[in-house]
């Protein structure tokens, strides 16, 4: 994978051309594809969490990321991305 998508922070452009600072939070690969999740950058606390999943795809030779369009593939991938997510803050903390 690209060194390009190691930053934690992205802007993204919706459809209608509006600009919003992302965070990466997690990066998974699934059937050959490879999946990164983001939340906004400016996150209220009292706020549930938006979670954009976007895929990397190939074009002409570059990696660009892509929408996941599918709805139930999108679902199953929020819910792969939860599960780890809550493996990594759940996790019984090591003695020193």
């Amino acid at each position: 994978m690209s060194e390009e998508y190691k930053n934690n922070f992205v802007i993204l452009t919706d459809e209608d051309g509006n600009e919003k600072e992302f965070e990466h939070i997690d990066t998974l690969e699934d059937n050959g594809t490879v999946y990164l999740a983001f939340i906004p950058a400016e996150l209220n606390l009292e706020e549930e969490a938006e979670v954009v999943i976007l895929k990397i795809v190939e074009e002409d030779g570059e990696e660009l990321l892509a929408s996941v369009d599918d709805d139930e593939e999108n679902l199953r991938l929020y819910n792969l991305f939860m599960d780890r997510l809550e493996d990594m803050y759940d996790a019984p903390e090591e003695d020193e």
